[in-house]
């Protein structure tokens, strides 16, 4: 791997890092830096490599969350090993899961083909934008109901896999839908984010493992370098971005996010029907 696709890969892990998180679409932008950068690999390659990056982000909230995630507890011994109240966490994050299991399963292939388009990537980029700036101003009026993660029902969580389903459509964001999805169901800023984080780590390990077995364990030197390079990359921003994020919303909500989707999105339309 020569200088150039080196800072290429850096590049992209970066994105993946910094979007992953923010309710900006990471596939969105993996896809359209892509049209840019041009990374070097076949089509294939490519394809598992956007996705499985994504390990290196995740990795990242494992690491900070680590004491809110291991359900087991050994330091305590007049405490049970088994912490129950993480452990219905989890529970409820499988009931989360499986709406979008079910739609990925059934309908993953027909969206790669037909709706991994600039045109398409512009367009939920700005309408999931504007949901933002609407929910957040119809959301000033009300108070959170579901304060803190640990009061998160089941079927809260379900209902908010129900909204992680639109993130199948590129542009959309999972972070994104999931959170619109948990404030208007009354989930605090905070608590809607940390129930994003806990829901990513089954979903990204299912799909990248997925893509794994899809594409085969197969890989040149040059292509395992481009892979480790990348989740790497992408794991050292997250840690920044997700401790960026979790101090961010204590004072300040989403809305500002919502008009970033939009001036890219319009940007990217811009670009792609009238320039290219």
């Amino acid at each position: 791997m020569n200088l150039i696709e080196l800072l290429k890969v850096l590049f992209l892990g970066l994105v993946e890092g910094v979007t992953e998180w923010l309710p900006v679409s990471s596939t969105g932008h993996m896809l359209l830096v892509d049209e840019f950068l041009q990374l070097s690999g076949s089509a294939e390659f490519k394809e598992m490599f956007f996705i499985v990056i994504q390990l290196g982000a995740i990795m990242a909230v494992v690491l900070l969350f680590w004491k809110k995630m291991f359900p087991f507890q050994f330091a305590d011994k007049t405490k049970p090993v088994i912490v129950k109240e993480t452990f219905s966490l989890w529970f409820k994050v499988v009931a989360a899961c499986i709406p979008g299991a079910v739609v990925t399963i059934l309908f993953d292939d027909v969206i790669e083909a037909h709706l991994h388009t600039p045109t398409v990537i512009a367009l939920t980029l700005i309408l999931y934008g504007i949901a933002f700036i609407i929910v957040e101003k119809w959301n000033k009026k009300r108070t959170p109901r579901v304060a803190a993660l640990s009061d998160i029902t089941y079927k809260t969580a379900f209902f908010i896999g129900l909204f992680q389903v639109l993130s199948i459509i590129p542009g959309t964001s999972r972070s994104g839908s999931t959170i619109i999805g948990a404030l208007l169901l009354g989930v605090s800023r905070t608590a809607a984010a940390e129930f994003t984080f806990f829901l990513a780590v089954p979903v990204m390990f299912g799909m990248s493992a997925l893509k794994l077995l899809d594409f085969g364990l197969a890989f040149t030197g040059a292509e395992l370098t481009v892979l480790l390079v990348g989740m790497v990359s992408a794991f050292l921003v997250s840690v920044a971005v997700i401790r960026f994020l979790m101090g961010y919303i204590r004072k300040h909500d989403f809305t500002a996010f919502g008009w970033y989707r939009i001036v890219l999105g319009a940007a990217v339309l811009i670009y792609f029907l009238l320039i290219k």
